[in-house]
């Protein structure tokens, strides 16, 4: 109650002590490095936010490639994770750097081929067109029940997608009860702010990319009554989107802080082994399994 009602206004007393917090350099750390790399990582997130559609009217650029944009641009923030492990000239940062490297190296594959389930449904990269291919009432035309091998790429997606961003229970390139911080232990003030700037961004991207590919993306009832009264054109269908796509994003935050208080960390051979001997061969068996039902079963179902 100290900070605003109910303290509303702690994040805001948080950025502000941020800002005004002093910056350090260690000694014997490589200064263009150190001072470099956080500014990558949140650049490069902030840099794949150009493919998210706020509504279907409304974004920065309407991407053809824009899922993979969206995987590039998230991929460089890692080198930046290890240029400040590299750089801060400390064990402990050095330690979880070089875990970030191994288990985003193992995660991505899994991440990418869970993704190839949904795009040969949707058949195109682009946000925009995935969305409009699931329009019409809530739940009947999304991606997610179109196909059989879609909620177990889902689920591959969601574990892979918690590995990418460091979260619980994946979160041993910081595990504070191990390695102080991790890559982040030698940074303070704002440098320090823009990893986790970049960590929840990323959580909140990525769960806007499952919606699109699976959850129907602009499509809910409140799309649904918008469209149905004022068209698709209007401004209250733009807002409706908007609404939507933004609500979709922030439960899947919820589920994944959901994760970081319900399960324990995992060790590093523990995560390096379901990445490499589970998630990476069953998300190939989901592509097997869709391609051939969309190559049979689905194109007999649409003649």
């Amino acid at each position: 109650m100290r900070v605003g009602w109910h303290g509303w206004l702690q994040p805001i007393a948080d950025g502000v002590k941020l800002m005004i917090k002093e910056d350090l350099v260690p000694l014997g750390s490589d200064r263009v490095l150190f001072v470099l790399a956080p500014a990558l990582v949140l650049a490069s997130l902030l840099a794949a936010f150009t493919a998210f559609p706020l509504a279907p009217g409304f974004y920065f650029a309407d991407l053809h490639m824009g899922l993979f944009f969206v995987l590039a641009m998230t991929s460089m923030t890692t080198i930046g994770v290890v240029m400040a492990g590299w750089a801060s000239n400390s064990k402990w940062s050095l330690y979880g750097a070089m875990r970030e490297a191994a288990q985003v190296i193992a995660y991505e594959i899994p991440l990418g081929i869970s993704l190839l389930v949904p795009l040969m449904v949707a058949g195109t990269f682009d946000l925009i067109e995935a969305s409009n291919a699931q329009e019409g009432f809530f739940g009947m035309n999304w991606f997610l029940f179109r196909n059989p091998f879609m909620l177990p790429a889902f689920v591959l997606f969601f574990i892979a997608i918690l590995a990418e961003t460091k979260r619980a229970p994946f979160d041993l390139p910081e595990a504070e009860s191990e390695l102080v911080a991790g890559f982040m232990t030698e940074y303070s003030g704002i440098r320090w702010s823009f990893f986790f700037m970049e960590e929840y961004a990323a959580m909140f991207l990525y769960c806007v990319v499952g919606s699109f590919f699976f959850f129907g993306g602009f499509a809910s009832p409140l799309t649904w009554l918008a469209a149905q009264a004022f068209g698709h054109g209007g401004i209250a269908y733009q807002l409706a989107a908007a609404v939507t796509i933004v609500a979709k994003g922030f439960f899947g935050v919820f589920l994944m802080m959901w994760l970081r208080w319900t399960l324990p960390r995992v060790r590093i051979d523990q995560v390096m082994t379901m990445g490499y001997k589970y998630l990476t061969p069953l998300s190939l068996v989901c592509v097997l399994g869709a391609g051939v039902w969309e190559f049979f079963i689905a194109s007999i179902w649409r003649s």
